[in-house]
């Protein structure tokens, strides 16, 4: 299982070092069966590698650039998070796509330098609701996947995760049904079956729409969601290791 935390443009400097004492008692490693991973701010990951080094939790980028370096004003390249101990970076957020304009190509691009910079890509997909709405869930996730096959090849998505979320439910307190959830899921594991079983049988798939100590149960338990992306709950520690521990219990119990 792996339950991350997004921060978006939230959160704190006492933020990070509050989250860091959360962990620091010893509960990383009572989690032997989940990995944590934080997303925060840009300006934040400084304080993530001091503070979090030695935890055994992972931290990340929520963006980065397509371009290894150059004249790109407000761009961070690959390289130069790695630099400050990013295990990996999101891709594609929803929020990315429907806010800031990047396509299928753009976020295809992203994930392959994030890839060649040895870190391990989280690729965003999802459906807005009027293509729910429409029955065009699965034409849109496939497409969202398909651009990164094409450019970077099923290899690319070996120890790669993906990320499911439903436009319709991030911020809104909205959640998918854990039935509709496993469908996408399955749906997207079966996508990249097709192309590496193999990989698809060890990719890790994660729910991120709305999460949360009250429903964190309910989707961790479908077969093909391996974690969550959380978003507003990964802001309170409380809340975000209550999720972790969700995952772990349910791991112990699956064994």
């Amino acid at each position: 299982m792996l339950v991350a935390g997004n921060w978006k443009m939230n959160g704190s400097l006492a933020g990070v070092q509050a989250l860091a004492a959360a962990i620091a008692d010893g509960a990383v490693a009572r989690l032997d069966r989940v990995q944590l991973v934080l997303f925060p701010p840009f300006t934040y990951l400084p304080e993530a590698q001091r503070r979090l080094g030695a935890s055994g939790m992972a931290w990340g980028a929520q963006n980065v650039s397509g371009h290894e370096d150059g004249a790109f004003t407000g761009e961070v390249s690959a390289q130069m998070l790695r630099e400050f101990g990013c295990a990996c970076v999101l891709v594609g957020h929803s929020e990315r796509r429907t806010l800031f304009g990047e396509n299928d190509a753009v976020v295809a691009r992203k994930f392959l330098a994030v890839r060649q910079a040895g870190m391990t890509p989280v690729l965003c997909v999802g459906e807005s609701l009027p293509e729910r709405e429409q029955g065009a869930t699965e034409d849109v996730v496939a497409r969202q996947l398909q651009a990164v096959l094409d450019l970077a090849g099923a290899s690319a998505f070996a120890d790669a995760v993906v990320a499911y979320e439903p436009v319709w439910a991030i911020g809104t307190g909205k959640t998918a049904t854990p039935a509709q959830a496993q469908d996408v899921h399955a749906f997207i594991r079966g996508r990249l079956a097709e192309a590496d079983p193999a990989i698809a049988a060890s990719l890790h798939v994660l729910y991120g729409g709305s999460m949360k100590r009250a429903n964190a149960r309910e989707l961790l338990a479908m077969p093909d969601i391996d974690g969550g992306l959380l978003g507003g709950a990964s802001l309170n520690v409380d809340e975000f290791m209550a999720v972790a521990i969700t995952a772990q219990r349910l791991a112990q119990e699956n064994t």
